[in-house]
């Protein structure tokens, strides 16, 4: 079954992109959560129409990306996280943790755009690809320090 590309399918293509898949796949899936339409000639010639509108509205969110990308490989992060021995968190630094980071300096980003294969462990210096655009990755510069103790007087 032909189908054309409303919105962008990881593994599949992009949007506008004319492409082969399983008739249940493309009925089931695709069509109904409305990712796709079926490839009839109608829907051809609207495609080809509209093609220019893609082109430009792809252009656009590639350079929001690039711009966006240029504002995170900037940001100094540095988190402070308690330590043990050994340099070894009491815990770990995770995508949400990174996401939470993002929003407080006013960028709003999906934590699945976070490429952080494994939790973060211990104290150093990371570098943490961000997926913004399916041509554009930036890298976070995660610091992650000690946190000083805090000292309790006693009564």
């Amino acid at each position: 079954m032909k189908v054309i590309l409303i919105e962008n399918v990881p593994s599949l293509g992009k949007t506008g992109d004319t492409v082969q898949v399983a008739v249940g796949y493309g009925r089931n899936f695709l069509i109904p959560k409305k990712l796709a339409v079926e490839a009839t000639p109608a829907n051809l010639r609207r495609l080809e129409q509209e093609r220019e509108v893609f082109l430009q509205k792809g252009s656009k969110e590639k350079q929001s990306a690039s711009d966006l990308a240029a504002k995170i490989e900037e940001l100094p992060c540095t988190l402070a996280r308690p330590a043990g021995e050994k340099e070894k968190l009491f815990g770990s630094i995770t995508s949400m943790d990174l996401q939470k980071f993002l929003e407080e300096k006013g960028i709003s980003l999906d934590r699945r755009k976070i490429l952080l294969p494994q939790p973060i462990k211990a104290l150093g210096s990371y570098s943490v690809p961000l997926k913004l655009h399916p041509e554009i990755t930036a890298h976070l510069k995660v610091n992650v320090i000690a946190a000083s103790p805090e000292v309790k007087d006693k009564p």
